[in-house]
């Protein structure tokens, strides 16, 4: 039965691949769950929670769970914890369940997922994957299952979801934020109505919500029949593999789909119409735009290397020696399509001070006073010298008498998490004497040693008078080059936006994590006329100045006076270098 505080799901307006795609995740659960991303005010939240109240029974005539999970909660809510006062009384260690245990069986629900902290991901991750939640104290272990559909809402305006996460969700609803005018009015009047009298509103829906509740029982029930003939099959295949997509978790997941849809429908078999109707839902958080290559570009001409890149500057093509050539008269920068610029091996010498996170006095331009005393940036910070009580060994040491004659401790979790973000400046100006290449290595070899720290990682491109995501934020990977490469450069210079970005996502992330240490690496040739100054912090940040030509302009020095960063210029990388990797 409906809650009275709860809006019940045959009442909301629209939403109708929204509401489909929740309905195939209970017909058949191994669909593996929904994330739903899109602006605030979209019925996200309304539609996740007011499913609770159309599952049907299971065989043992129970409703199945439909468990919360708060972004404030702890480890122990999630995985369960220790019984402390049966422990004390009865002298027997005993766990009380956790969320996970809870919602066994049937739905655990995330608001705003993307908000989640890293060590609640990390521990749904490992059960998501293996379907058992294991608890160990001390010697003492306790084991239950923890099958459940996971499913999220989040605002994408809030920052992106980690990798690992997102593909564990089956489906993945993108919706849009315009709604007509005629959706927009019974909507509010179906919302008033509802806090008018929530009971009477809950009870004129009573019977749309039983018909919703038989037809996903007649779908369950109807599921193990459905047949699926070879084509969908092959079907499945090429479309996944024209996606580009990794792994077979999408072949899979878009078969069952299928399969729960054309049992929704009450057909027999698997039809065009239910593989074309969750393609999108499968795919979204799972194709690869950087599978396909873009087309070489054959005769273009040589790109600029003077003059400023802003959105509406007029630029001429110039040779590596800043001289305008014959071909300007074939259009603007600006008019073209964005160019392929591959990453560049570059002499390791001058590298290592910057991949690293260190600084040198001879090249800041940040005042003293910004810098922390007794930190070296690069280095993690420990605690190895912090304890903690261990509350658990200590009753188990004493047998539950009081008072106690020991007192156990446990170290705190030593080090700190390190995240690298960088902004990497991929527009036209970038294109002259293969910067954007030169700087994409540097990114590479940033990455390669995060990979071998076991860091933290994002990239964001700014060019093409738009901000990029190259890479979310995720455990570093062992090769980024692919994803480097595929960053096209062209366009303007939307620094103001990227660096507003930045600062907006360095800010939820720390909301997540309250011992994040950030290190934000700004790589630009500074050719932009915006003005920096007034910004938000980046942190713990280093401007890599790549300009090179003959006559500076010393808007990179500038730039990280204005943002109060460090400064570090590679414009001395002159010999040996513009060497691809093979």
């Amino acid at each position: 039965m409906t809650s009275v505080n709860e809006f019940p799901f045959a009442a909301v307006v629209g939403q109708e691949a929204l509401k489909t795609a929740l309905l195939l995740n209970v017909i058949n659960p191994r669909v593996g769950g929904v994330l739903i991303s899109g602006p605030r005010g979209s019925a996200k939240s309304t539609l996740a929670r007011a499913l609770a109240a159309i599952l049907p029974d299971d065989a043992d005539g129970h409703r199945p769970p439909f468990v919360t999970l708060p972004l404030g909660a702890s480890e122990e809510r999630l995985t369960g914890s220790l019984d402390l006062q049966r422990v004390l009384s009865e002298r027997e260690a005993t766990f009380h369940e956790g969320l996970l245990a809870k919602a066994d069986g049937g739905v655990l629900y995330v608001d705003e997922v993307n908000l989640l902290p890293d060590t609640l991901v990390d521990l749904l991750l490992d059960v998501a994957a293996s379907g058992t939640n294991i608890v160990e104290r001390d010697g003492i272990s306790h084991t239950h299952s923890a099958r459940f559909s996971l499913i999220g809402t989040m605002n994408p305006d809030e920052g992106e979801l980690r990798p690992q996460l997102i593909d564990r969700f089956g489906l993945c609803i993108e919706q849009e934020a315009v709604m007509s005018v005629q959706q927009r009015i019974a909507i509010v009047q179906q919302r008033e109505a509802f806090d008018r009298d929530r009971q009477a509103y809950v009870e004129e829906y009573a019977d749309a919500q039983a018909a919703l509740t038989r037809r996903i029982t007649q779908a369950q029930r109807a599921l193990v029949e459905i047949a699926t003939e070879p084509w969908v099959y092959e079907h499945i295949a090429a479309r996944c593999e024209r996606a580009g997509v990794e792994g077979l978790r999408a072949d899979v997941t878009w078969h069952r789909a299928a399969q729960a849809h054309a049992a929704w429908r009450g057909a027999n078999t698997v039809a065009e119409v239910d593989l074309d109707t969750v393609e999108p839902w499968v795919l979204a958080h799972r194709r690869n735009h950087h599978h396909t290559p873009p087309p070489p570009q054959s005769g273009m001409p040589p790109p600029p290397s003077k003059g400023e890149d802003t959105g509406n500057d007029r630029q001429a093509p110039a040779d590596d020696n800043g001289r305008s050539t014959a071909s300007e008269a074939q259009g603007q920068w600006g008019a073209m399509p964005p160019v392929t610029q591959k990453s560049l091996s570059v002499p390791a010498a001058d590298w290592p001070e910057i991949v690293a996170g260190r600084r040198t006095t001879s090249t800041s331009s940040a005042p003293a006073s910004r810098l922390r005393k007794g930190y070296q940036p690069g280095q993690r910070r420990t605690h190895g010298d912090t304890q903690r009580p261990d509350w658990f060994a200590t009753l188990i040491a004493n047998r539950g008498r009081w008072p106690w004659r020991r007192l156990h401790y446990r170290k705190a979790r030593t080090g700190q998490p390190v995240l690298h973000v960088v902004l990497l400046d991929t527009s036209a100006s970038t294109l002259g004497q293969q910067l954007l290449g030169r700087a994409k290595g540097l990114v590479e070899r940033l990455a390669r040693q995060a990979y071998a720290a076991r860091e933290q990682i994002a990239v964001l491109g700014f060019g093409n008078d738009g901000v990029t995501p190259i890479l979310p934020r995720r455990r570093a990977p062992k090769a980024l080059r692919e994803r480097l490469d595929a960053a096209d450069g062209g366009g303007g210079t939307p620094i103001r936006e990227a660096v507003l970005r930045t600062a907006r996502l360095i800010r939820q992330w720390r909301r997540q994590d309250a011992g994040l240490h950030v290190r934000t690496y700004l790589i630009t040739d500074g050719r932009t006329r915006q003005s920096l100054a007034g910004l938000p912090s980046l942190g713990d940040c280093i401007v890599v100045d790549t300009e090179r030509s003959a006559v500076k302009r010393g808007r990179g020095a500038l730039i990280a006076r204005q943002l109060g960063a460090q400064y570090r210029p590679l414009s001395l990388l002159t010999r040996n270098e513009g060497v691809a990797d093979g």
